[in-house]
């Protein structure tokens, strides 16, 4: 019907133009051409858009909805996106507040909104050993004493005994520390000069006044400020235990700051410092002057006072301030009467300082033992190792567990050196196995025989890793090249012995009771009485160790 006609072209225009404002709204730009009903290109339609006619815009009633198509971003593009919201370290962690969001944001958190982690400082620390080696170890800044010890024992591949300890020696000044276990290495080193140097050393009596603490306190050294009446069994008990006012006390050698004069005073020791009476044996409070402070302070032992600082005798301490390092005159330097006084000073300054640090130190190595027990096998003992017998007959060695073959085992052996060494000596070329050089020189490779030192040298070796009982070493008499000591400490005092050579049969043996016990070398001489107190007056208990870095 005529009245029924619709200008088809017009409502294609009206149309094109409703969707050329829709994909304006979205910045897309679509090529397709809009298509009439019967699929032919609209006539009027120019192909380019920039040729395309502007049209009137339509009515809303007039505008038709029309799905578009949507182009896909390359994926160069969406990975560059991406990573503006992801790093390839920190994953997307879901968000646990999720209702606190808000409409806009997204239920995961992104990576920038955590807080950056920042990398631990390394620092590079030089150690040096005892025989003048040093290793340069790269450790983190949060590292301490007992870390580093571990690591180099690890790298020095030498046994863990909870005995090793860092040493700060200040070789200027003669002074020289142990480091607590909990201390920062970075920290301390920062105290210290250039002249300065970290060792590495055994120390056996760390820990040793928890085991005996009545070898380390003297009766009349110890007193009580609050109570009266405290024992020697809670000694250690009020040492820890912040709220008791334990003191020590006695006569110091107290040198003169600025002076090369000492003065003997009474001197006592409490949480708040180091306290010396001007008159007599007065603890009164208008009596007593401040020597030093615990606070910022470290107790140091003297190397060589006599020497240094004309100390008058050579059990010599030094209370050093931290911020001292090359001026002497600031020094606080003490000397005791003996040695046994002055181990009970420096352990008492450390109790009165730390407390229970101290303790929490001590007890660690043996929480860690309790959890590896189950775990692992028991480590056994230098000389329960030496009296395992073995068989190395075959291509492989075994363990010998029967006592009858082990003898049997034990004497072929015996035949076969025999033979070996007579057949050398028929070629008139002595074995560098032979019997008696190998018992003169199979020694040197223990690690407590110390080589041709002197008897002082000796002792200050014993001093260095601690005054326990058991610590030992073996070394050559200077005099004669067949004579040998033994150098051992006992109640904190040290003793040595002689190691005489007696011959029997025309075979050399070892004796420390004059011919009573014989050993054909030395190490069956130090295996016997690790297990065997003899003639001694105590067992072999503790090597003094030196190792390489």
């Amino acid at each position: 019907y005529p009245e029924d006609d619709v200008d088809l072209e017009a409502l294609v225009n009206d149309m094109n133009a409703s969707l050329e404002s829709l994909s304006s709204a979205c910045s897309m730009q679509s090529d397709t051409v809009p298509l009439l009903q019967n699929g032919q290109h609209a006539r009027s339609q120019p192909r380019t858009p920039s040729t395309r006619p502007l049209q009137p815009q339509a009515s809303p009633r007039q505008k038709v909805q029309r799905s578009q198509p949507v182009h896909i971003l390359a994926v160069r593009r969406l990975q560059e996106e991406d990573q503006q919201f992801r790093t390839s370290s920190l994953p997307a962690i879901p968000n646990p507040f999720p209702e606190l969001c808000g409409p806009g944001s997204s239920p995961v958190l992104a990576p920038s909104s955590l807080p950056p982690t920042q990398a631990a400082a390394k620092q590079d620390v030089k150690v040096f050993s005892e025989d003048g080696t040093s290793k340069v170890v790269e450790i983190l800044t949060d590292m301490t004493a007992r870390d580093l010890c571990q690591l180099l024992v690890y790298k020095s591949h030498c046994v863990d005994d909870n005995s090793w300890t860092l040493v700060e020696h200040h070789p200027h000044l003669g002074l020289e520390r142990c480091l607590e276990d909990h201390e920062l290495v970075v920290q301390v080193e920062s105290t210290m000069a250039s002249e300065s140097k970290f060792l590495f050393r055994k120390n056996y009596a760390k820990y040793e006044f928890f085991k005996n603490p009545m070898n380390f306190f003297p009766e009349q050294m110890v007193t009580w400020c609050q109570q009266s009446n405290g024992s020697q069994t809670q000694l250690l008990q009020n040492f820890l235990n912040s709220s008791s006012c334990p003191e020590i006390q006695g006569f110091l050698h107290v040198k003169e700051l600025g002076k090369k004069s000492w003065k003997k005073l009474y001197v006592c020791l409490r949480r708040s410092g180091l306290y010396c009476s001007t008159k007599g044996t007065s603890k009164e409070p208008r009596h007593l002057q401040l020597l030093a402070d615990l606070e910022d302070s470290n107790v140091f032992s003297l190397i060589a006072g006599r020497k240094q600082y004309s100390a008058p005798t050579d059990h010599g301490l030094c209370i050093k301030p931290n911020k001292v390092r090359n001026e002497a005159k600031e020094l606080r330097l003490l000397c005791a009467e003996d040695e046994q006084s002055r181990v009970c000073w420096i352990t008492a300054f450390r109790l009165l300082k730390y407390g229970m640090l101290l303790y929490q130190n001590y007890r660690i190595p043996q929480q860690r033992k309790a959890l590896l027990a189950p775990f692992s096998t028991p480590v056994r003992s230098v000389s329960e190792n030496s009296l395992v017998a073995m068989d190395f007959s075959g291509q492989t060695g075994r363990v010998i567990e029967n006592p009858a073959e082990a003898q049997s085992a034990a004497l072929e052996e015996g035949h076969a050196w025999r033979k070996r060494s007579t057949r050398m000596n028929i070629l008139s070329s002595q074995s560098p196995l032979h019997p008696s050089t190998l018992s003169t020189v199979i020694h040197r490779t223990q690690h407590w025989f110390h080589g041709r030192i002197s008897r002082e040298e000796s002792h200050r070796i014993i001093k260095q890793q601690g005054l326990v009982d058991g610590l030992c070493l073996s070394r050559p008499a200077r005099t004669n090249s067949r004579l040998f000591h033994l150098t051992l400490c006992h109640h904190q005092k040290i003793k040595n012995f002689q190691i005489l050579p007696c011959e029997d049969d025309g075979q050399m043996f070892f004796s420390l009771d004059d011919g009573n016990t014989k050993f054909s070398d030395l190490i069956q001489l130090v295996d016997f009485y690790q297990l065997n107190k003899g003639v001694l007056p105590c067992k072999l208990k503790h090597h003094c160790i030196r190792v390489a870095l």
